[in-house]
């Protein structure tokens, strides 16, 4: 069991969720995000992210029409792995697609950009640099 830490900007308010790692994340339509799925490879037990973070999930999951792969969302900043400032510590960044082929992230990453629904999206040229 996992407790989440969400921010809500609607009511200025911090909410605390409960959720098994095969539960939805709050917030999440259709169970596209599991609890499992948001923490990665993470350790630990208590996560944090925003209200409007998985709104947007919601929002780019239903227009890329399909299911999506999450190499990495929530990390601890002592958990390594990302720079200094990541975006991940706060529990508000999502590295996706790396099972798909180098065309298909970058048809994904095109899809995120012009979407406007996210903040930063990641260049091309480490969209396809990033074969696993």
């Amino acid at each position: 069991m996992a407790k989440i830490l969400v921010y809500n900007s609607n009511s200025n308010r911090m909410e605390t969720y409960y959720r098994g790692l095969s539960e939805a994340m709050p917030y999440v339509t259709n169970r596209t995000l599991t609890v499992r799925e948001f923490r990665s490879n993470s350790n630990t037990e208590i996560l944090w992210t925003s209200r409007r973070t998985m709104e947007s999930w919601n929002r780019f999951r239903t227009l890329y029409g399909r299911s999506i792969y999450v190499g990495f969302a929530f990390k601890r900043p002592w958990e390594g792995g990302h720079a200094n400032q990541s975006q991940h510590y706060a529990g508000v960044a999502f590295d996706v697609g790396q099972n798909l082929s180098a065309e298909g992230r970058l048809a994904m990453r095109n899809l995120a950009e012009s979407s406007g629904i996210w903040t930063y999206v990641e260049g091309a040229t480490q969209v396809l640099s990033k074969k696993r």
